[in-house]
């Protein structure tokens, strides 16, 4: 596995979708506010903000709050602070952050799923050690996508032998260390998140929502991924346009074998999406 550093994010890339983007915020957002109403936060952390459109609806549901966004990306923190100047942003790895104290929402829109398995409950378990027993709560989204055609097609690609693409990810293939896999691990069942964080919070609320978004064509899905799953992938592969171009022909081709079109001749891409609201 290279040591050298990835590519940055794209906030740009991120925010060609940006209104489909911030439909499960809102989502997450009216639950907090509706179901189980606590008393309005004072300390909110935005773990994995991103580009500021998370933090931007969180300071707009509470707008007395103190925010703090979080993010490991430096592109994606720039693009944050220049849309909202007034807000602190902080740049860390959240396998490693501390909420400050006083914390009394911890909020994550699309980012637990980037961290691998083993990681992925221990730091929420931490994080919601870190709350207030009684009054803190910790919420969170994550795409709950790894067997959707749209990844499938990520995977399937990949592994395709004796292309121009093929050689980048011969140490990714099943049954390597799995920091070497480009694609990212499932999210666990609903069980084992319960009975991780049931111990340590008076209620633990879950549903998935199966967003339907409705886009031109295939090559809007692969424009979508590109700013997400679809990133490691394309970072495997060398700076060669001519490589990238025959890696993402392939993987539209797929995409189209995947999702027919409708008789408006639109595409319809199917984002099953996790929730998780556990209070402290």
């Amino acid at each position: 596995m290279s040591t050298s550093q990835p590519p940055d994010w794209s906030p740009q890339q991120y925010l060609l979708f940006q209104t489909p983007r911030n439909r499960p915020i809102h989502d997450l957002l009216t639950f907090l506010t509706t179901h189980q109403p606590t008393s309005s936060p004072t300390r909110i952390i935005d773990l994995g903000c991103g580009p500021g459109n998370s933090t931007s609806l969180l300071a707009s549901h509470f707008p007395n709050a103190t925010i703090t966004g979080v993010d490991s990306s430096p592109a994606m923190l720039s693009a944050a602070r220049k849309t909202l100047p007034e807000v602190e942003f902080v740049q860390a790895d959240v396998r490693e952050y501390e909420s400050p104290e006083g914390t009394d929402l911890v909020f994550s829109n699309a980012m637990f799923h980037w961290l691998r398995s083993r990681d992925r409950i221990p730091t929420v378990q931490r994080l919601v050690k870190g709350l207030e027993p009684g009054k803190g709560v910790f919420a969170m989204q994550v795409p709950d996508n790894f067997d959707e055609p749209s990844h499938r097609a990520m995977r399937e690609t990949a592994g395709v032998e004796g292309r121009v693409w093929s050689e980048y990810f011969s140490g990714s293939r099943s049954g390597d260390g799995e920091d070497e896999m480009p694609e990212l691990d499932p999210v666990e069942p609903e069980m084992v998140w319960y009975d991780a964080l049931r111990p340590l919070c008076r209620a633990v609320e879950m549903w998935t929502t199966r967003y339907v978004h409705v886009l031109d064509g295939h090559k809007d899905i692969v424009e979508w991924v590109r700013g997400t799953g679809l990133q490691p992938f394309l970072n495997r592969l060398p700076p060669d346009q001519s490589v990238r171009d025959a890696f993402l022909e392939e993987y539209q081709r797929r995409l189209e074998a995947g999702y027919p079109r409708a008789k408006d001749g639109k595409v319809l891409l199917a984002y099953p999406r996790r929730f998780l609201v556990a209070y402290r």
